[in-house]
């Protein structure tokens, strides 16, 4: 078992560290004041193959592990926690349509979303349907060569300004739950489908969020993303590697914390020597450096199980998801809390990293749903086995 990077590794980590120094945190506090969606760092970003990490090399992708893609969500998410979460959603759409998309997907779409020249939204969640994903009932009603699709869908990063919508409707009866659904790739701006209002946030303002409403939208059958009925196996699919995603970003907003206190405890003096000479605040230090590097310990692995599809690969996620999401949000807290007024002022990031870090708990499957996720598996026959 061997815990060092390799040499590609830290090629791709360093060029995504440097890319976030460079591009994204010197302007991610405007982005944030101003609500500004800034595609043309996307854009940038994707020229560098950020927007396609783990799509197949033959369509433009660089295809890489959900390890590397998570080494590189990290450094991203140290610039702009917010801009790097919704590259780590555009990276889940755009590859569930270039894995499931047939040859119509993959010519009309993939390599404009792979290089980042179009951007991808992911569409689940509904106003009655959060949790519990397989009641929706946006439905997809077939009608020869297209579907007619009508419902609507909330919560969803970057609608409005992205030209992809990755879409779960229901193609079967309404009660068959997860085996009546189906996925689609809709085009943003097909007629038929409208955008709610630009959500007022607590974090994550560098990226719209709104409903969005599907009345009678026509979308090619080729458009359709793998069988009908087999949507909501997708969906689950991308969401193991989209926890791994969100997981990492809360790595990198935690990182960024405690990096800045860190400089922090030894610039400033009280009682006539630095604030990091007293005990208990480096106990504090000590322990934010041990949990973190403990969540990343954990994300890596969970990232590995999902790389060899691991039977348990659903449940190493779902802990690293809960685990790394709950203490980057504590890092930056206490990191926040060694700042004292300071932390508190928009002047200094950790008010930003915090407010940004604090939705990873809710998306992506809830840190409570992540317990069930996990306590239904070890309640299986023989789990003891297998989870250790």
């Amino acid at each position: 078992m061997d815990f060092e990077l390799g040499e590609e590794q830290r090629a791709f980590r360093d060029a995504a560290r440097a890319f976030a120094a460079g591009e994204l945190a010197p302007q991610a506090a405007r982005w944030d004041e101003e609500k500004h969606f800034p595609r043309d760092v996307i854009a940038a970003a994707g020229a560098l193959g950020f927007c396609g990490l783990y799509c197949p090399e033959e369509l433009g992708g660089l295809g890489l592990s959900r390890l590397d893609a998570a080494l590189i969500l990290e450094e991203l998410a140290a610039g702009c926690t917010s801009t790097a979460a919704f590259i780590s959603i555009h990276n889940m759409a755009t590859w569930m349509a270039c894995t499931w998309g047939g040859e119509a997907v993959r010519a009309d779409l993939c390599g404009a979303l792979i290089r980042g020249e179009q951007l991808a939204s992911y569409c689940l969640t509904e106003p009655n349907a959060g949790s519990d994903a397989a009641s929706l009932v946006t439905r997809a009603e077939r009608d020869g060569d297209h579907y007619r699709i009508s419902g609507g869908k909330a919560f969803i990063s970057g609608a409005g300004s992205t030209e992809v919508l990755v879409l779960m409707a229901r193609t079967g009866a309404a009660d068959s739950g997860a085996r009546g659904i189906s996925a689609f790739a809709v085009p943003a701006d097909a007629p038929g489908i409208s955008y709610g209002k630009n959500e007022t946030k607590l974090g994550w303002n560098s990226q719209p969020t709104r409903t969005i409403a599907f009345d009678n939208v026509r979308v090619p059958a080729a458009y359709r993303l793998g069988a009908e009925g087999e949507g909501f196996k997708i969906a689950m699919r991308g969401l193991d590697g989209g926890r791994i995603n969100i997981a990492a970003c809360s790595l990198g907003a935690a990182q960024a914390a405690l990096d800045h206190a860190q400089t922090y405890v030894q610039e400033r003096r009280q009682f006539g020597q630095p604030i990091a000479a007293f005990q208990a605040l480096q106990f504090k230090l000590a322990d934010m450096a041990t949990e973190l590097v403990a969540a990343r310990q954990m994300v890596r692995l969970a990232a590995s199980k999902l790389d060899r599809d691991d039977p348990d690969k659903t449940v190493y996620c779902a802990m690293a998801k809960r685990f790394a999401t709950d203490i980057g949000f504590r890092v930056c807290n206490e990191a926040l809390q060694l700042h004292g007024g300071y932390g508190y002022l928009r002047e200094y990031p950790l008010e930003r990293l915090l407010r940004d870090a604090r939705v990873h708990q809710i998306l992506e499957g809830t840190n409570e749903i992540m317990r069930v996720i996990v306590a239904r598996r070890i309640l299986e026959p023989g789990a003891t086995e297998t989870i250790r």
